[in-house]
């Protein structure tokens, strides 16, 4: 197994998580993309768990919606 299909599954709940998130704000993926510093298309590959982010990113991230990166990645929140 690969450590890219052996993280899917964590990858696809990240992105879901983001969606989510971001729903939630009302923010489009441009918005999101914008307040983080990140292009509107690197929203979408995340949420679509095409693309691994950096902890950075995910500060980024998490600080474009006024959370803490543990809220972010917290896999015990229910989606």
């Amino acid at each position: 197994m690969t450590d890219e299909n052996y993280y899917k599954d964590d990858l696809i709940k990240l992105g879901e998580r983001i969606r989510k998130l971001r729903e939630e704000k009302q923010y489009s993926q441009e918005v999101l993309g914008f307040k983080a510093n990140l292009h509107r298309n690197y929203i979408s590959s995340l949420e679509l768990a095409q693309k691994n982010p950096t902890y950075t990113t995910l500060i980024k991230i998490a600080s474009a919606l006024d959370i803490t990166v543990a809220e972010l990645i917290n896999k015990e929140e229910d989606l």
